[in-house]
């Protein structure tokens, strides 16, 4: 495949929700290496697809940009290490099985028949147990 100028990479870059001036500021940060110009614009190699697509899912698997840069070799190769990844995926797991329980006392006050939720011993036990937390007393 050839190389592609910026204009074809912003079209890709909308496809993807990625702002035009996102691709300068990955730039900037090394995430992606342009090959060259043609006349003002600037050029990349058919990689940059790749990089965009790693660059967004690394975001939205919570990692930070500096992470997402260190993805990358020196020549923009994608080089991942396993055991960082797994420590991510547990961390998604843990946030999710936090969230299934906030959802699910969410449901549950929701539906309460008590008069007042502060007389609901489900709702009083979840403030409990937000109140321990948050004083570092993790029961």
């Amino acid at each position: 495949m050839k190389a592609l100028d910026i204009a074809q990479v912003a079209q890709v870059a909308q496809l993807a929700k990625i702002a035009p001036s996102a691709l300068r500021f990955y730039e900037k940060k090394g995430l992606i290496q342009p090959t060259g110009r043609h006349g003002l614009r600037r050029r990349y190699g058919p990689e940059v697809l790749s990089q965009l697509a790693l660059i967004a899912l690394g975001q939205t698997a919570g990692f930070t940009l500096d992470d997402i840069a260190e993805m990358f070799d020196a020549r923009g190769r994608v080089t991942l290490d396993p055991e960082r990844l797994l420590s991510r995926a547990q961390e998604i797991d843990e946030t999710i099985r936090q969230l299934k329980k906030v959802s699910k006392g969410l449901k549950h006050v929701a539906g309460c028949t008590a008069p007042n939720h502060m007389q609901c011993p489900q709702f009083l036990k979840i403030l409990g147990r937000v109140k321990a937390k948050a004083s570092g007393n993790t029961r």
